[in-house]
């Protein structure tokens, strides 16, 4: 919860003790914009979308979101907008140092539908949105889609091939995303070879549901996340 502001209605003048409600981040975490104790609350003449919403930074995962803007009934009437301290508002435009990221939580595997959770539990973690099954099923595994991303899961006992890689590659291409390939068993040779010629990002998932980076274009990813 958010530190109490006092806020004074500027039509009647009455003042009041305000805290601003918290809402869960996607990571879980309680968000609240945070109030600027020495600024004036104004009344609302009239309703504006853009005006309705602050960007809040989550100080747990560092997420930007879009947070209903905190205000306040008086019992006079009046509707009051309460003042976010800049850095929820108009810091929001500036430039800011990356936060870091939160510990990441993987899901043990057990089963195959456990590996496809999994990879998409780190990928969200990697700050990918809207992940969800593939419209094209792949050659093996498991297709998940996100924004700006198509990766292939596959929960085999067999190493992906060459052919796994270059089919998902080609089915990102007619997609024009980039892409990304997780399996419990690892790689061929080849397979590995033709990934980096590729640019493929390849991961091996451990049994605790962390993914292991397999080449360099894995170990980038991991490290700075969705672009």
């Amino acid at each position: 919860m958010s530190e109490s502001v006092s806020v004074r209605c500027p039509a009647c003048r009455r003042e009041h003790i305000y805290a601003a409600p918290a809402y869960p981040c996607e990571c879980g975490a309680p968000v609240a914009p945070p109030l600027d104790p020495h600024g004036t609350a104004t009344a609302v003449a009239h309703r504006a979308w853009d005006d309705e919403w602050v960007g809040v930074r989550c100080t747990e995962c560092g997420r930007e979101g879009e947070w209903p803007r905190p205000e306040l009934g008086c019992p006079c009437g009046t509707v009051l907008l309460v003042p976010v301290a800049r850095s929820a508002a108009d810091d929001a435009a500036q430039p800011q140092a990356p936060a870091a990221r939160r510990v990441f939580q993987p899901i043990t595997i057990r089963t195959a539908h456990d590996a496809v959770t999994a990879a998409a539990v780190y990928l969200r973690w990697l700050g990918y949105r809207d992940i969800r099954r593939a419209g094209q099923r792949p050659t093996s595994g498991v297709g998940i889609s996100a924004d700006g991303l198509l990766a292939q899961v596959d929960p085999t006992v067999q190493p992906a091939s060459l052919r796994d890689v270059e089919c998902l590659w080609l089915t990102a291409m007619t997609e024009s995303v980039p892409c990304v390939y997780f399996t419990l068993s690892g790689y061929s040779p080849a397979a590995r070879a033709r990934a980096d010629t590729l640019g493929v990002p390849l991961f091996v998932l451990d049994l605790t549901g962390t993914p292991q980076p397999v080449n360099t274009l894995a170990d980038d990813l991991d490290a700075t996340g969705a672009a």
